[in-house]
């Protein structure tokens, strides 16, 4: 299967806010951002293959990232538009559930993204993760 294009939701204001939460990942937890970007780089490689224990389906279209750091559960929600992957938003998960709150800022980022995908989407250059 080709590699898969990750694009990251941008909103109104051209902030992309999981990109912004990776980046202050990297500052204060190097070993936790090399976890989500290796995940990141996983869903691109695999896409629609990819299953538990590493990605799970919640609802509405809405996927998880599963990626966990010692006793905090990370969560990366994304979407696929077509043969891309959107990521839309993240969540640390107590007892490894996402909270509904984030899951309902998911749908509407898709529902943003699905009308005007030029508008919310954005290709960021990921710092590599394999030096951490």
């Amino acid at each position: 299967m080709p590699t898969m294009v990750v694009y990251f939701y941008q909103d109104e204001n051209k902030n992309a806010p999981v990109f912004e939460w990776l980046g202050n990942l990297l500052t204060h937890d190097k070993k936790a951002y090399a976890k989500c970007i290796a995940a990141i780089h996983f869903l691109a490689s695999f896409g629609f293959e990819l299953r538990r224990p590493q990605a799970d389906y919640l609802r509405d279209g809405i996927y998880e990232l599963r990626i966990r750091k010692g006793h905090v559960h990370y969560r990366i929600l994304y979407f696929f538009h077509g043969t891309d992957v959107v990521v839309l938003a993240n969540a640390i998960a107590k007892e490894g559930k996402v909270p509904d709150r984030e899951i309902d800022r998911a749908l509407l980022r898709k529902k943003q993204y699905e009308a005007n995908p030029n508008k919310y989407k954005t290709e960021m250059e990921i710092k590599n993760a394999e030096k951490y």
